[in-house]
């Protein structure tokens, strides 16, 4: 069992990490998976759990607490009306299998790619943040037949190499498809469930040779229940706080914070 003093840091450190993405997630609209990764990424490595198969672990982290955050946030919207069901059924088969992919894909990689793959994306989802527009729209319909069945896997397969749940891609994809905001974020979020729930059981059952304490297959306990416990704790302040101001402005620092965050990644799957 791990002794006490490499413990607390670990718990201290997981503690202000969810604090901040529950605030975030609140706040923003944007998913806690975005915030996560890299911050179990730099606390795991700092703490002497790096290794070829860390970044993994924190994919799998992740993934593990947007199913319980992206539930919560499907009922809370669906009292309100907000959840597009049919385009939720309609999506979640090619959303599954992308999704499967992703883990099959994951589990095989190097973390130093795996940093790389999460900083080009969290390079484009920057952009989409800081330069996207409300009325950009590729088409007034979402995509159904041949379109769909190549866009809903990607979704699920992107999604899971990035350890994150359906905001950051399902969300665009949506709006530009003509479909209101609030809709687009109500129905996202199930795109989530659907994503982080085969996932989770995929990395439950691969093996990696050095992990934090507590990991079941890429799954750590304690981050999952620390961050799951914060989160729901701070998420109301976020919100309460994004009710009484300006959001967009803090977007837009967060996508430069997202940017440089997804540089340093870069910086780091490069060697430099």
């Amino acid at each position: 069992m791990p002794e006490l003093t490499q413990l607390l840091p670990m718990v201290v450190l997981l503690l202000v990490i969810g604090g901040s993405a529950g605030v975030l997630a609140g706040l923003l609209g944007v998913g806690g998976g975005i915030v996560l990764v890299p911050a179990f990424f730099y606390t795991f490595s700092t703490l002497g759990y790096g290794s070829d198969q860390l970044m993994q672990v924190c994919l799998a982290t992740s993934l593990a607490t947007i199913i319980v955050t992206s539930v919560r946030s499907v009922l809370s919207h669906n009292k309100k009306g907000a959840v597009e069901w049919t385009i939720l059924r309609s999506w979640a088969p090619g959303i599954v299998v992308g999704a499967v992919i992703g883990v099959l894909v994951a589990s095989g990689l190097r973390s130093t790619v795996l940093q790389g793959i999460f900083g080009v994306l969290g390079l484009i989802v920057g952009a989409y943040l800081g330069f996207g527009r409300a009325e950009w729209r590729l088409a007034h319909e979402m995509p159904m037949g041949v379109k769909r069945a190549i866009l809903s896997p990607v979704l699920g397969f992107l999604s899971v190499l990035m350890g994150i749940g359906g905001g950051s891609f399902g969300v665009p994809t949506m709006t530009l498809h003509g479909r209101p905001i609030h809709n687009a974020v109500a129905t996202a979020a199930g795109f989530g469930v659907i994503i982080a729930v085969p996932s989770v059981i995929g990395f439950l059952f691969v093996d990696i040779a050095v992990t934090p304490p507590w990991t079941i297959g890429a799954v750590n306990i304690p981050a999952f229940l620390l961050i799951i416990t914060m989160t729901m704790i701070t998420a109301p302040y976020g919100v309460k706080i994004a009710h009484s101001m300006d959001p967009k402005p803090l977007k837009r620092v967060f996508a430069v914070f997202l940017t440089l965050v997804a540089l340093n990644m870069l910086r780091k799957a490069l060697g430099f």
